[in-house]
């Protein structure tokens, strides 16, 4: 048995060789895959399995892809597209649970500013364009 194993590894090795393999869009769209076919189990809408299925051949198409570079490309936009997407809301997130503080955009840059809560109309300079403006806190 362990034998059959060693056998089917070397296999895939070898079918793999040259080719681009997994990566994060991959799993996005794997992901996309499995919620659009359960949604398409539980709706019986047709669309969501014929979208599935786009899926799955997307995944399947670019791991085997022999094209490396293009696939590498596709992925590092995402993965830009990606951390934006997530640095919007972890700022978010971390605005939401402090209570110490508010926050709030330079008129001239729009830089985000940290001040201190509960100060009363205070004058805020911009550390990036020294723009001054007015704020209650």
């Amino acid at each position: 048995m362990n034998n059959f194993f060693m056998r089917f590894q070397q296999w895939m090795q070898r079918l793999m060789y040259g080719r681009y393999g997994t990566d994060r869009l991959n799993w996005l769209l794997l992901i996309l895959y499995l919620v659009f076919w359960a949604l398409g189990a539980f709706t019986r809408f047709l669309l969501f399995p014929i979208l599935a299925w786009i899926l799955l051949i997307l995944v399947f198409f670019r791991m085997f892809s022999r094209n490396t570079s293009k696939r590498w490309a596709e992925n590092q936009k995402f993965l830009s597209a990606w951390s934006r997407v997530k640095g919007f809301f972890s700022g978010r997130s971390a605005e939401l649970h402090d209570r110490d503080h508010r926050y709030y955009h330079c008129p001239k840059c729009k830089n985000k500013l940290r001040v201190p809560r509960g100060k009363g109309k205070i004058q805020i300079t911009c550390p990036v364009c020294h723009t001054e403006f007015i704020k209650k806190t």
